[in-house]
């Protein structure tokens, strides 16, 4: 009976390969319970927000209040369309909050200095009349706005609130260095094997015999005049197919994204709070174009707005929330905004901002014939843009996209009398209920190059 060696099916190469892909998993699953050896900063450590007096409202529920009464023109810590309010029950009489609060304007006629001084370094903004707020509503709104400024807490990656203390590293350092020792030994010990059993072959005589070399693989192919005819002929037609393809592609920017000199998110904006985009794009209802919005749109909003919040459970983990403040300023210093004081310095700085989609000029495409009259969402173009981080070119804009589009989309003709009798002759010409686009005449050349 031969005894093969065993070499070919144990490679000491393959043995020690395993070997470091073993170890690697290991150091791998070591590295996170170390990693998460920190212990996060006891609770205690925190400043604890100190409790409101009795009777002196509960902050909670003035937080509600504040944020659907106060919050459109009023921050805690920083100046809006009106002064920040922390800590005001602690500069101001609670009698002249009641009244201000309830009717600032007849306080401002009743010629206070103090009110007049604030109705005037505020630009004379009139601030609203809430009448509806009790003096209870007022100490609870007071209560909140006298809470001390929370300190930021940081969460340590793999920590367990409320869970015991990370272990010491060393255990699993222990455990490690025994299962790597464990499998050098055992790859010893094969290899020691393999070098052993082949050894007893080679003495015996039963090492398998080397095969008779044949005629190469390459060489055989070369001589067979149909195979070298067939891949011939196969590589042209590939090499065509591929070429075509690629030239094809000149001119189609997809999913091309730049990066624009102020960052917009519209994963923010259209998505968490729903702008619609004609709000901004206002002009694609009316226009050829969509257009760029103008600054002052953005200002409706952020005049308010000087800096991103989000909430505890955001989901807006491309950056930070203090990358999002920042380009909040450079929005404030394009339109030269002092958010400071209120008030546009009139020191402006145009942004060039970069094109995304661009069709040719020998192309006609009109957005308000599409948005107005045919009523189709902007999604269907420009793709779920409320969640886009960046902005990017969503279809390829080909004319085989566009053609292919006017063949599935049906013309909606309710309540359009222009199209009632060509519709009425054509639903008959082509037996139809319903004409699509193309039907209509949205193939012929005029539509979209003159």
């Amino acid at each position: 009976m031969k005894l093969p060696g065993i070499s070919p099916l144990i490679s000491k190469t393959s043995l020690f390969t395993l070997l470091l892909l073993v170890v690697a998993q290991f150091a791998t699953q070591a590295q996170a319970p170390a990693a998460a050896a920190p212990a996060a900063a006891p609770a205690a450590a925190a400043p604890a927000a100190a409790a409101a007096p009795a009777g002196a409202g509960d902050p909670v529920a003035g937080k509600a209040l504040f944020n659907a009464n106060c919050a459109a023109c009023h921050k805690l810590d920083a100046k809006m369309t009106g002064p920040a309010l922390r800590g005001v029950a602690e500069r101001l009489d609670k009698e002249f909050l009641y009244k201000w609060i309830k009717n600032s304007s007849e306080v401002i006629k009743s010629g206070d200095a103090y009110a007049v001084k604030i109705f005037n370094e505020y630009n004379k903004s009139v601030m609203t009349a809430f009448p509806q707020l009790t003096n209870a509503d007022i100490d609870n709104i007071l209560a909140y706005t006298s809470q001390p400024i929370e300190a930021p807490t940081t969460t340590v990656a793999g920590a367990v609130p409320g869970g015991p203390a990370a272990e010491d590293g060393s255990t699993n350092a222990i455990i490690l260095g025994a299962l790597i020792l464990v499998l050098a030994i055992l790859i010893f010990m094969l290899v020691k094997v393999n070098s052993v059993l082949t050894q007893i072959a080679k003495k015996n005589g039963t090492l398998p015999e080397p095969k008779e070399a044949g005629t190469p693989i390459w060489k055989a192919y070369a001589q067979n005049q149909f195979l070298v005819l067939v891949t011939a002929i196969f590589l042209l037609l590939s090499s065509a197919y591929f070429v075509y393809g690629y030239f094809m592609q000149i001119g189609v920017d997809q999913d091309y994204a730049p990066i624009q000199p102020i960052h917009y998110s519209h994963k923010i904006h259209a998505g968490d709070n729903g702008i619609d985009c004609k709000y901004c794009h206002s002009s694609a209802r009316v226009s050829k174009h969509a257009g760029i919005p103008s600054l002052n749109v953005c200002m409706n909003c952020h005049k308010n707005i000087a800096e991103f919040v989000g909430d505890k459970d955001s989901t807006y983990t491309e950056y930070s929330k203090e990358f999002y403040t920042a380009e909040i300023q450079k929005l404030y210093d394009a339109v030269g905004w002092d958010k400071t004081n209120q008030k546009y310095t009139g020191k402006t700085k145009p942004v060039k901002w970069v094109r995304i989609h661009n069709l040719p000029d020998f192309a006609y495409f009109n957005h308000s014939q599409h948005v107005t009259v045919a009523g189709i969402e902007c999604q269907k173009c420009h793709g779920p843009v409320e969640t886009y981080e960046i902005q990017k070119q969503f279809a390829p804009l080909t004319m085989g996209w566009c053609i292919n589009c006017h063949r599935e989309t049906e013309v909606k003709t309710e309540g359009n009398a222009y199209y009632d009798k060509i519709h009425k002759e054509l639903s008959k010409k082509y037996g139809v209920a319903k004409l699509t686009a193309a039907q209509m005449g949205g193939l012929e050349c005029g539509k979209c190059h003159y």
